[in-house]
């Protein structure tokens, strides 16, 4: 009883700090393991976990890696197509089928091109045991452009197993993501073979690109689906602070780069407005810059605490942020896992119930966070 009044309480402070834009701490701790369970990735980017127990890295210079009982399989898997590998391009993120089970099918995204004229690709392909094969493109990202950075990259499956596919605005190119004439700053939707769902919401009309799902984003690294609710979220960065936490709604415009809570990297202002008309505004924003590089939305067994939480993992601050939900209502804040040190790529829920997470650089890391 005591400490159920304790949390209620710690949660009413915490709701009080946000509405004052503090960053506050959890209404309660809760006590992990922190172990390191693989050394010698290179530039991890992203990962899988398989039904029979294996994980799947992606690294960032362009080869798929198996884990096998906590150790690093010597040889990466055969078959992968070539990425253009620079700045933040090359091998990014891995997401299974809704029925890798009986299907084996994997996807991948991936920068390709040349260095004058790269995008985004993502493509499936059929996940033999130490190769892929029958690969396929379901996505490119239109136009072009001769900028290394701001991707996207991230995907995830909605529970009608279409496609979400996260873009990034080029950086060179923030005004386009006001535009539905190109795939810029846009969140796009597929089918798992890459064709145009009938029930999206620019398909009827003439000058949108029919897959564009939601528009106006700069750079999302971070994208899930609450499987209990349906309910989209997604993270991206800002420029100079003005990082978001988004709930995503079809045919819906994020506001990049007319409406931000950032500044330029000059110190410069990108737009007078942080609303306006016609524009979604963030759950959550950061600043200064948390630089969120992916998400996970914790439904484990291992924390029951943490239940409906969502984790975000920080490149700049080099640790997670716990963000304590209601729902869909953020109501506290908690940093957590810098004693890593070292800057956090991804952060995914594992079928065990334990928290992962990839470490970025040359000798990348797995870390697995397991109850006491």
């Amino acid at each position: 009883m005591q400490s159920t009044l304790k949390s209620k309480i710690g949660q009413k402070l915490a709701q009080v700090a946000l509405a004052f834009g503090l960053l506050t701490s959890a209404a309660h701790a809760v006590d992990y393991q922190l172990d390191e369970v693989v050394t010698g990735l290179d530039r991890p980017w992203a990962m899988a976990f398989l039904p029979n127990g294996d994980m799947l890295v992606t690294e960032l210079t362009g080869q798929l890696r198996i884990i096998r009982n906590n150790k690093l399989v010597a040889m990466p898997v055969a078959g992968v197509p070539a990425s253009i590998f620079g700045g933040q391009g090359g091998l990014m993120d891995i997401v299974l089928h809704p029925d890798y089970s009986s299907n084996k099918l994997i996807y991948l995204s991936l920068s390709v091109g040349t260095p004058e004229a790269k995008t985004l690709r993502v493509i499936r392909a059929r996940f033999t045991g130490d190769a892929i094969e029958d690969i396929q493109t379901v996505f490119e990202a239109a136009p072009k452009r001769d900028t290394y950075v701001h991707y996207g990259a991230r995907l995830a499956f909605l529970a009608d197993k279409t496609l979400l596919i996260t873009n990034g605005d080029g950086f060179d190119y923030r005004e386009e993501a006001q535009s539905l004439g190109n795939h810029y700053g846009a969140i796009v939707r597929v089918t798992d073979n890459g064709k145009v769902p009938a029930d999206n919401p620019f398909v009827k009309d003439d000058a949108p690109l029919p897959e564009i799902w939601s528009y106006g984003h700069r750079n999302p690294q971070g994208i899930l689906v609450d499987p209990q609710t349906g309910t989209v979220f997604e993270t991206e960065h800002g420029p100079r602070g003005g990082d978001e936490l988004n709930i995503i709604e079809p045919g819906q415009n994020y506001g990049w780069p007319i409406a931000t809570y950032g500044l330029d990297y000059s110190g410069a202002r990108v737009s007078p407005y942080t609303e306006y008309e016609g524009t979604k505004q963030p759950e959550l924003h950061w600043t200064p810059s948390i630089a969120p590089s992916s998400m996970t939305l914790y439904r484990g067994s291992q924390f029951p605490e943490w239940d409906g939480d969502i984790f975000v993992s920080s490149l700049v601050f080099q640790n997670a942020t716990r963000v304590d939900m209601d729902g869909t209502k953020v109501i506290g804040q908690e940093t957590l896992f810098a004693e890593i040190g070292a800057r956090l790529r991804s952060i995914n829920t594992g079928p065990d119930g334990a928290l992962y997470i990839l470490t970025e650089g040359e000798i990348g890391k797995l870390w697995r966070v397991s109850a006491k």
